[in-house]
């Protein structure tokens, strides 16, 4: 196994990953070429979330300037946090897949009693949403996640839509999120993955289950690229200043009681264990890795400590971690030898199931070869 001499990502379940001459992976290399873009000075800081308000309000039609979700976590929480700075009036949307942690329910009480913003708590059908979510366990297939992930978008678009909002806010941000492995997820809007990954193991009625397909996303995307009709903005906003995760926390804590939940993510129930159990026993994938690995590159941690930390187990004791997987699989209505055969069988692929992948291409390629600015570059280049 071959380790980045800057951060702490490795070769080990990664095709996409390489390294220089002095063992520098091409996830740092990226950080470094583009980190000039999102560094400013506090005058650009400010001058960026004035230009962003701005556009804000010029493309506001209804009673709120934006939606954006909140899940308790660090970067949506902060989010709300730079809301509040900018004096804007958002719709908050909190969605509710019956996963939520103590911790998580808490900070978002604690940020929206302090706020006063307005929001809506959107509660799936929990036998429906079960029932998917042990379709994609037995599928064997590595995103999991997917299942929230589109349902939230869904989400965010239907009451966005509903309440004549045109701007949508993400807490993604470069920061914290840069180089993650492609092979580690899979495409949000893939409606057809859902559906076929369903069909041969559950095959429930999804009768709720919010949807916003492939088709849907690129009508967004193009409406958006060509401000045609009511076409929506999404911004993220974390990538307008220095985003410091670490600073994020102690504003949070300070301003707000809030309380940090331990690794990336682990405000929810399910993705704690997702992560920590799941993803590392049957996939062999150490998220704690790409996630550290960003707070190196950002400043914010050392590579000798990120090290330290991956040495140990995602649970630090084995009755921690039977106690997390006797609760999940209570929660999910599975017996433990059905979970460990899941474990044992050997990883799918989502291009195993019915999919959306020759439309991503497609898009892919458009940007890459046929986006007229792309164009008129490698024309430039030529002379």
């Amino acid at each position: 196994m071959k380790i980045c001499q800057k951060c702490i990502m490795d070769d080990q379940n990664d095709k996409y990953i390489h390294f220089d001459n002095q063992g520098i992976c091409n996830y740092c290399k990226d950080f470094e070429d583009k980190k000039k873009i999102y560094t400013f000075t506090n005058e650009q800081v400010k001058s960026n979330l004035d230009e962003l308000k701005k556009k804000i309000l010029k493309l506001k039609s209804g009673d709120y300037d934006l939606i954006t979700g909140i899940s308790g976590g660090v970067d949506s929480s902060y989010l709300l946090h730079l809301i509040k700075q900018l004096n804007l009036n958002p719709l908050i949307i909190h969605f509710d897949n019956g996963w939520n942690s103590e911790l998580a329910v808490t900070n978002i009480k604690n940020l929206l009693d302090k706020t006063k913003f307005d929001y809506i708590t959107e509660v799936i059908d929990w036998s429906e949403f079960k029932s998917l979510q042990r379709s994609f366990l037995k599928a064997g297939v590595v995103d999991i996640e997917l299942l929230t992930d589109h349902a939230i978008t869904a989400t965010l678009y239907k009451y966005a839509k509903k309440h004549k909002i045109r701007t949508i806010f993400s807490g993604g941000n470069f920061a914290t999120e840069q180089g993650m492995p492609k092979d580690w997820s899979w495409q949000k809007s893939d409606l057809r993955n859902i559906l076929d990954i369903n069909k041969k193991f559950e095959n429930i009625e999804m009768n709720t289950f919010p949807i916003f397909d492939t088709f849907n996303a690129l009508i967004e995307m193009f409406k958006a690229k060509f401000k045609l009709g009511n076409w929506y903005q999404k911004i993220e906003p974390l990538n307008l200043i220095n985003y410091k995760k670490n600073e994020a926390i102690n504003i949070l804590n300070k301003e707000y009681n809030w309380i940090y939940y331990g690794e990336k993510h682990y405000e929810s129930t399910f993705t704690e264990f997702y992560q920590a159990y799941i993803l590392f026993k049957k996939f062999k994938i150490d998220k704690r890795k790409p996630h550290n690995s960003s707070l190196i590159r950002n400043g914010e941690i050392s590579r000798k400590d990120a090290l330290e930390k991956i040495k140990l187990s995602p649970y630090k004791t084995d009755d921690v971690e039977r106690k997390k997987r006797d609760y999940f699989l209570k929660k999910i209505e599975m017996t433990n030898d059905e979970f460990q055969k899941i474990l044992l069988d050997s990883p799918k692929k989502h291009l195993d199931y019915k999919n959306d992948y020759f439309i991503f291409q497609v898009l892919q390629f458009y940007r890459k070869y046929l986006n007229p600015k792309n164009v008129i570059k490698k024309v430039w280049k030529r002379f």
